[in-house]
């Protein structure tokens, strides 16, 4: 009887600290902005939206990789708290401590738990990579972004194999005035329709690039010589900031664009603009650097 009394309490007065803990941890998260819960990364605002169909994706992997992380963190560095409390030198001692040569069950429990780890990382990692590097065979919307020092090229690919139908914008590189302010509307534009399913090619003109939009949570590199693909679906309007990740020459810095998700109609009206200046045609090669193969020495011309 007397041991149930001294029990029973405890565990009363551990479940009563728990809930009111546990009441709280509820309160406090549901108080956080949709950028706080994703880890306070870009792409998220108060609405809640995603700016594409991987964002959300994206953002999972990095906040529950640094929960894990934290929760290993913790139990790391109080187990390091609590053999220095435990067995530092009392007063009076002398020479050294008792030395063990191994612990079985330790040297186990520190081999395994870092294996789970790792492959508990790469597993998640290379199922969400096999997604977000899934093209799509036929996209509504089919757009080539070229990179050139310092600049973007945007080429909408039409229906016509002679790319006769194809419509395109040529950027050239931000302009800062004294004060160091770009002008965001002379900054190369990319249009996007809302909901639709996009893949962008993406080429170089010239030296590697990476075509980072910013909010989207993820980049492709432009290599010479090799094309890169890219496919999504934006899923809320707005104007998103773009830039090149890729160290790639003097005025790296001012090789910048926009990405404005529009609606459909919106989308096509920008394309009628395009038309209507004749801006039509293929700009592939278009003031190409790339006069041979790399890694062949042979010209690229006198292959065609």
């Amino acid at each position: 009887m007397t041991l149930e009394r001294c029990t029973v309490p405890s565990k009363r007065r551990l479940r009563w600290a728990v809930l009111p803990l546990g009441a709280a941890t509820a309160v406090l998260l549901a108080g956080c902005t949709p950028s706080q819960l994703h880890g306070f990364l870009p792409g998220f605002e108060e609405s809640g939206k995603p700016a594409t169909n991987h964002t959300d994706m994206v953002a999972g992997l990095w906040v529950n990789s640094w929960i894990v992380l934290l929760v290993v963190g913790v139990i790391t560095w109080g187990l390091m708290l609590w053999a220095m409390v435990m067995y530092r030198r009392r007063k009076g001692q002398t020479g050294l401590p008792v030395q063990l040569r191994y612990n079985m069950p330790i040297e186990i429990f520190y081999t395994i738990v870092p294996l789970i780890l790792v492959v508990g990382f790469f597993a998640f990692t290379a199922r969400d990579q096999t997604i977000l590097e899934t093209q799509y065979d036929d996209p509504d919307v089919s757009i080539s972004a070229i990179g050139k020092q310092w600049a973007w090229d945007f080429a909408y690919n039409g229906d016509e194999e002679d790319d006769s139908d194809t419509v395109w914008s040529m950027g050239v590189q931000a302009q800062p005035d004294a004060a160091g302010n770009v002008d965001q509307d002379a900054l190369p534009t990319l249009y996007l329709p809302v909901d639709k399913t996009v893949k962008i090619e993406l080429s170089s003109r010239d030296v590697i690039h990476s075509f980072w939009i910013i909010d989207f949570l993820y980049k492709k590199d432009l290599y010479i010589g090799k094309d890169n693909e890219w496919s999504f679906t934006p899923t809320r309007e707005g104007t998103y900031a773009g830039k090149c990740a890729e160290l790639c020459g003097e005025y790296h810095s001012m090789m910048l664009f926009n990405v404005k998700v529009v609606s459909e109609d919106e989308y096509e009206a920008y394309l009628d603009t395009l038309r209507d200046k004749g801006q039509t045609g293929n700009i592939q090669e278009a003031y190409d650097r790339l006069d041979n193969l790399p890694g062949t020495g042979a010209s690229s011309e006198g292959d065609e």
